[in-house]
């Protein structure tokens, strides 16, 4: 029993730590809570392979079973401590402090990390630490000493006036000896105070559960000013408006991913463990560095004033797979990025600009790195506004993110964007160059089966088989699908809506009754086509031909 109350001393004291770090993160910033802080800190230093498996296996999902695994250990990490505790309250307290130090580094160590991102884990520690001295010292056992014990002598009656004590009738008592010492004496029992463990871990599980609520409210009360803000954004009518999308750009056949993505299935892949929410009203965005001659500061409503363009572009995560689901095709609505460095002086490097890196940070420290030549290279390049319709989606970099077609979102598409540094690939590496992903990465020309699904069991005879490809700034030309190996079969392409966006495909199989692997390969719009080579997504995107195994009834 003390035992399991050991434990149980360990777990309130954690949930008060978490607790009263959330209070006081809601009043520095949500993203410096132990918990994000440490799991942060953990995504950083994951090897690229290890990245790679969680997001192929889990989706957006990885940072749920990342936040999930942390709780775990530390709920273990608290029983155990808890029982030291129980039997060394000092050194079982001195754990928590250095657990709560754990946390304050990695707050005060993440990119956008500052000397207040540490005060939610050490006030957090510090606090637990009382508690679980608090609690083990109600667990501490007590010697408890039985009642002293009554002589027979002491509740004997006392004899008749005139009768003797060895008179008719009675037994002769024997003579006193040394009283034998009760056991109890001699090892006196221990116990420890229940009454007074169960009333202070009440307490202390209340207090925390009240501190964590109030954090909570603080931290939606600044989450509703950010909502509030792209409430009110009415997006204005574009300058340069994006055609209507051509008829038969989507084939209309079943199964075939949508040309155009609703933002709630566009896919997600980030390291935000919190996704951050910013107030539009208070952004900002800086762009200076080597070779801005006149460093601009924007606000919101700076970039809402000027010339605004609309285009249809496809983005691609360097982490999907071959066939992989991390491509999504949005209408974007928001200003140039070339005109805004020109604005600012800035100048290629082809006409003698001294900077050949753009390098984009977020609100939540993730430094991306993009080429100055392709950015000024003429193609739609822009700090997006909205997508679909509507003011970006917070999961989707609202207040403004960045866009350039052609390149990985790794090297191109900033969300939550908040400065522009010009720089050199030489002088600075960003984010994921240093965990060994490429520099520079063009995208790759990919095609996609969408249907029929993987060991599909379709009837014999016609079948459609069917999905995308991108392959964008060069565009798709030809598709192809070949059956076990035969003879390669021209797809029917879906209209062309710009050389920035995917491409629906269709092709009419005569399926006969069996076991058959589909494969599909695509020609870009400068006349390469898709290469077989199977290579995974590290450094620089996946590449070879998708395939789909099916049984024909």
């Amino acid at each position: 029993m003390r035992a399991a109350l050991a434990a149980l001393s360990g777990l309130i004291a954690a949930f008060c730590a978490l607790c009263v770090a959330e209070l006081v993160a809601a009043l520095v910033r949500p993203e410096a809570g132990p918990v994000t802080a440490v799991g942060g800190a953990v995504v950083d230093r994951t090897p690229p392979a290890v990245k790679d498996f969680a997001v192929r296996h889990f989706g957006t999902d990885d940072k749920l079973v990342l936040r999930l695994g942390i709780l775990a250990l530390l709920a273990l990490f608290a029983m155990a401590v808890g029982v030291l505790a129980s039997r060394h309250r000092r050194a079982g307290a001195a754990a928590v402090l250095v657990f709560g130090l754990v946390g304050a580094v990695a707050a005060v160590g993440r990119p956008e990390g500052s000397p207040s991102d540490a005060l939610p884990s050490v006030v957090g520690a510090v606090l637990a630490a009382g508690v679980l001295y608090l609690l083990a010292g109600r667990l501490a056992p007590v010697p408890v000493r039985p009642p002293t014990p009554v002589s027979p002598s002491a509740v004997s009656p006392s004899p008749a006036a005139g009768e003797t004590e060895t008179g008719p009738g009675r037994t002769p008592e024997p003579e006193a000896g040394p009283a034998p010492v009760p056991e109890a004496e001699a090892a006196p029992a221990s116990a420890f105070d229940r009454r007074g463990f169960v009333v202070a871990a009440t307490a202390a599980a209340v207090a925390s559960a009240g501190a964590g609520y109030v954090g909570r409210r603080l931290t939606a009360s600044v989450q509703a000013g950010a909502s509030a803000s792209r409430a009110d954004i009415a997006l204005p009518v574009p300058d340069s408006a994006a055609p209507a999308v051509p008829r038969g750009a989507d084939l209309g056949v079943r199964g075939i991913s949508s040309f155009v993505t609703p933002n709630k299935s566009f896919y997600r892949v980030d390291t935000a463990l919190v996704v951050p929410r910013v107030d539009a009203g208070r952004w900002r965005l800086r762009i200076h560095g080597k070779g801005v001659a006149r460093p601009l500061t924007l606000g919101y409503q700076d970039l809402l004033r000027r010339p605004v363009v609309e285009r249809d572009i496809t983005l691609a995560c360097v982490s999907n797979e071959v066939g992989g689901p991390y491509v999504g095709n949005a209408r974007w609505i928001g200003v140039r990025l070339a005109d805004l460095l020109r604005e600012a002086g800035v100048e290629a490097p082809s006409r003698g600009g001294p900077a050949d890196q753009l390098v984009s940070r977020s609100v939540d420290g993730m430094t991306l790195g993009t080429p100055v030549e392709t950015v000024l290279d003429g193609r739609d390049a822009m700090l997006a506004l909205g997508m679909n319709g509507e003011p970006l989606p917070f999961e989707h970099g609202f207040p403004v993110r960045m866009l350039v077609p052609g390149l990985y979102g790794y090297v191109s598409a900033c969300k939550w964007i908040e400065d522009i540094e010009l720089t050199t690939f030489d002088a600075y590496d960003a984010y994921w160059v240093k965990r060994d992903w490429a520099p520079q990465a063009t995208v790759k020309t990919e095609s996609r089966i969408d249907t029929p699904r993987p060991f599909a069991s379709p009837k014999a005879g016609t079948v459609p088989v069917g999905g995308v490809a991108w392959a964008q700034h060069r565009g798709i030309s030809r598709v192809e699908v070949r059956v076990d190996g035969g003879d390669w079969h021209a797809a029917r392409l879906g209209a062309e809506d710009g050389r920035d966006t995917w491409r629906q495909w269709v092709w009419e199989w005569p399926a006969t009754s069996g076991h058959h692997t589909l494969e599909v390969r695509a020609t870009d719009g400068t006349g390469a086509t898709q290469t077989d080579h199977r290579v995974g997504t590290v450094p620089d995107g996946a590449t070879g031909w998708h395939s789909v195994v099916v049984d024909v009834d």
